[in-house]
């Protein structure tokens, strides 16, 4: 090949190059971190961004009711986090509707104004933790990543990369970042009838007890577990109760209330927090 032709080749190349770096995705820009205490993770066109949160879900502490112990741990926790501390990051499972999610989201209303930060990421996108991490370290505040509703089926990616970053990886967590999780699963991961039969070699696996561990050593990576439960219709009456009063409702108006608010949770067929929530709503509207 002569100069010349060697010349265009180059020519050429450096041109593709010039194409390819237009389109592919560059590295995330940090967001205007004054912006707002929330930020989303969000994926577009290929590329990632930090998306603020302006006006974000307001919950106080205060208002979630029968949860008492949950919201003291997680509160502690999380102050321990603030002040520097040791902390641990923190799975909340159980019942649907039963304030998993409101009380994380809680904690960022009472402690945003202390340097609490919270970047929501959905499941489908832990694979990019790592930038994430990237991104906040050397940060002042403090970031809960919180992944709302966390579940996985067998042989998605996202499932090892949260497991490194709990506890595995070489690089681990920033120093100033915890994960906080809520989930309808305990283990995270589906379990089958075929997973409590005695331990049996099928299908080629020579370990199949190694196997089923694979499936809840993900959860144990959380230091700190939440149960949540069904509510008892008195403590279901209580919660709407409460909200019935948040909601401007008073004196012999919650009395009329508590019956509709029963039939309200036999039609919905669940007893929870979040349904009391939703027949508060409804019934002051109708008084408004």
């Amino acid at each position: 090949m002569s100069t010349k032709e060697l010349e265009i080749l180059l020519t050429r190349t450096e041109r593709v190059l010039a194409r390819l770096e237009a389109v592919l995705p560059g590295p995330v820009s940090p967001p205007g971190w004054n912006a707002a205490h929330a930020f989303l993770w969000r994926r577009h066109h290929g590329g990632a961004l930090l998306q603020p949160v302006v006006t974000p879900s307001v919950i106080r502490l205060r208002d979630l009711q029968n949860i008492d112990e949950q919201k003291e741990r997680i509160d502690r926790n999380t102050r321990q986090f603030l002040a520097k501390r040791h902390a641990n990051n923190v799975l909340l499972t159980g019942a649907r509707g039963s304030g998993k999610s409101s009380l994380v989201k809680a904690l960022l209303d009472e402690y945003g104004g202390k340097g609490l930060r919270m970047i929501e990421v959905d499941k489908d996108d832990l694979a990019d933790l790592p930038e994430i991490m990237e991104l906040v370290a050397g940060r002042p505040e403090r970031f809960i990543v919180f992944c709302d509703d966390l579940s996985f089926d067998e042989g998605e990616v996202a499932y090892k990369t949260l497991k490194s970053a709990l506890d595995g990886s070489i690089s681990g967590l920033a120093d100033n970042v915890l994960i906080y999780a809520t989930s309808n699963r305990r283990h995270l991961m589906p379990e089958y009838h075929d997973d409590n039969r005695p331990v049996r070699h099928a299908d080629g696996e020579i370990h199949p007890g190694e196997a089923a561990e694979e499936k809840i050593s993900l959860s144990d990576r959380f230091g700190l577990w939440l149960s949540f439960y069904p509510f008892g219709q008195d403590e279901y009456l209580e919660i709407a109760v409460h909200w019935l009063k948040v909601f401007g409702i008073t004196g012999a108006r919650i009395q009329e209330a508590r019956q509709e608010a029963l039939q309200w949770a036999l039609l919905r067929g669940s007893r929870s927090g979040r349904v009391a929530w939703q027949f508060a709503r409804d019934f002051a509207g109708r008084m408004d």
